[in-house]
């Protein structure tokens, strides 16, 4: 490769590696700010298992097309990617990072390689095309550490666009209504803000999660709050079926109803199903009246793109690799690219089994010394390898998890799924309440004043499932069903909500409220009853009978529940009674635990 085609640049950076990768190996956000235009890539499964990607586009007015594959790299360490050009002014289109622990600071290598072809790829080179893209690089690598440092406000230089016309008068009287509900909570202005200032990598599948952690609010806060303008025509909401590998969404609906049971991720080329606990995300976008977001992709595979993969090399057939490796522990799992055998595995951080890839899929191999990891291709064909980690996406929002929220049951009470359709979920909380003796309390009061002793009840507890990110299902007579994504937040809700009776009661003196309360948690069905989003199954029943077990003023949870690793610290030193029960519809007795009444208020 000729002088004038590549160049390396070294810059010595304050702030250490692990402070410097998220930002300067987001690929996506670094090509948005430096206006690299997005492309488009077709995606064309391959007999052996693989998928040839070909991506296009138009940069400065050429048309170009490349093979997009797949970036390599090494977590906290480097990336690398090479891009054959088919279409343009280079055959070859080369970058590459490293970052070095230097003392306190990083030793940051940045690569870019460039092979001129035909008139005009010379005359670029000539001109010092390959400078002026050293001068962006460095440009843009002391703004994402003075980012990481802490004083810059945001990773790179970046120029919001140009807004439609009328946008942000649109979003100010957006901004007035959502805060004339319960769910703008002051957040509104600094929502419409984000987006129409944000870079678009973050709009363009708004995670409420991610966007709580930067604002350093209750997550529960900017769920409601993206709720909210989703109804007001600020946001749009947008369900999302992931694939298990990637993690992209690979099918985006905009109501339940109309979610596939199963969908073909082309970029792994393997089919996958919908799990409402697991893979099902609710995403947001701006509307397009207050910022348009454009389809295409800023880049597909870079390491940001899926940051559950840690490792990801491409190794020749027969080739050995050994790179320096330091990763948290925590599960893993070690698979190629392609579809095959996978390793599921706990890693202690510093020791590393060997990674051996062939035909079949992924190996395990001898570890070798701590802090590096080896790498074998044993295939007759360069195989790409990678380490991932098996925790799911940490800031997505699953349907299941809002679903299980009061906020979304009294915005979207239409959202449904289809008629004939369940969803499984794997882990949801029911909580029963019903009231003690209520029959006499109609006798003794008249059905009238009951009534209206029963429905400010209801106003009670439906005020604590909503702090504890509950849902209220249903009410049936007297009794109360709600569902929680959290064992946790279940349980503190019911505890609560015998406290806030106590104090009901006491404020309003004549009659006193007794109520009976149960829970257990399990696998259940999502599923439509009478128009309305419903649980149904074994977890159901069981928290039904548990409530039937309680003596009123306490609170009754099923061993099962208790184990749970949250409710077990929770409930940690509190004073429980163990029982068991014959109960109805189950063959054998049912263990469960008791929260006397006297012992909750205690704690109050």
């Amino acid at each position: 490769m000729s002088a004038l085609s590549r160049r390396t640049w070294v810059w010595n950076l304050p702030q250490p590696p692990a402070a410097l990768w998220p930002i300067l190996s987001d690929t996506a956000r670094f090509n948005e700010a430096a206006a690299v235009p997005k492309y488009q890539v077709v995606e064309t499964p391959q007999s052996d298992g693989s998928v040839h990607r070909i991506a296009h586009a138009k940069v400065a007015g050429m048309a170009m097309e490349w093979e997009e594959g797949p970036y390599q790299w090494v977590y906290q360490r480097r990336f690398r990617h090479d891009c054959k050009v088919l279409k343009g002014p280079f055959s070859a289109l080369n970058v590459a990072l490293d970052l070095e622990p230097d003392g306190a600071g990083t030793r940051a290598t940045y690569t870019f390689e460039a092979v001129p072809k035909g008139l005009v790829g010379h005359l670029l080179a000539r001109v010092g095309f390959v400078n002026r893209f050293g001068a962006l690089i460095e440009r843009m690598t002391r703004a994402a550490a003075d980012y990481a440092g802490g004083s810059a406000e945001q990773p790179f230089p970046y120029m919001p666009p140009e807004l439609p016309k009328g946008a942000a008068e649109r979003a100010a009287a957006m901004v007035a209504e959502i805060e004339k509900t319960p769910y703008g909570h002051g957040l509104a202005r600094r929502l419409a803000d984000y987006l129409m200032k944000a870079q678009e990598v973050d709009l363009m599948r708004l995670r409420p999660r991610r966007l709580a952690a930067l604002w350093g609010v209750p997550p529960r806060h900017v769920i409601e709050l993206c709720l909210e303008a989703s109804r007001s025509g600020l946001l749009k909401l947008m369900w999302s079926l992931l694939c298990p590998r990637c993690r992209g969404a690979k099918s985006i609906v905009a109501a339940l109803d109309q979610l596939p049971v199963g969908v073909h991720c082309p970029s792994c080329n393997i089919d996958f199903g919908a799990n409402f606990s697991r893979n099902v995300e609710i995403n947001f976008q701006p509307t397009p009246v207050v910022r348009a977001v454009a389809l295409g992709e800023y880049c597909m595979s870079g390491p940001r793109t899926t940051p559950h993969v840690v490792v990801q090399q491409t190794l020749g057939p027969g080739e050995t690799r050994v790179v320096s490796l330091a990763i948290p522990a925590g599960a893993y799992r070690y698979r190629t690219i392609d579809p095959g055998a996978v390793v599921d595995l706990d890693l202690d951080g510093t020791l590393f089994p060997a990674l051996h890839a062939d035909a079949t899929g992924a190996l395990r191999g001898g570890t070798g010394e701590a802090g590096t990891l080896t790498l074998v291709n044993a295939d007759t064909r360069p195989r790409t390898m990678l380490i991932e980690s098996r925790a799911w996406v940490a800031d997505a929002l699953t349907a299941h998890q809002v679903t299980s929220m009061q906020a979304f049951r009294d915005l979207f009470s239409a959202e449904v799924l289809r008629a004939d359709e369940n969803l499984a979920i794997d882990n949801v909380t029911v909580l029963f309440t019903d009231i003690e003796g209520s029959t006499a309390l109609y006798e003794r009061l008249g059905d009238s004043p009951a009534y209206k002793l029963v429905r400010e009840h209801f106003a009670v507890l439906g005020e604590v499932v909503r702090e504890h990110d509950g849902a209220l299902v249903k009410t049936i007579g007297d009794a109360v069903m709600a569902a929680f994504a959290d064992p946790a937040q279940a349980v503190r809700a019911a505890l609560a909500m015998q406290r806030r009776v106590a104090r009901f009661n006491r404020e309003n003196g004549a009659e006193e409220l007794i109520i009976r309360m149960g829970l257990h948690g399990g696998a259940c069905l999502a599923v439509t009853s009478n128009d309305r989003f419903d649980y149904f199954g074994h977890t159901v029943n069981l928290a039904a009978r548990m409530q039937g077990q309680s003596g009123g003023g306490d609170v009754v949870i099923s061993e099962a529940l208790a184990g749970d690793p949250e409710v077990a610290r929770l409930i940690a030193g509190k004073p429980t009674i163990r029982e068991a029960a014959p109960l109805k519809g189950f063959d054998t007795p049912i263990p469960y635990r008791r929260l006397r009444h006297a012992d909750i208020l205690a704690e109050a």
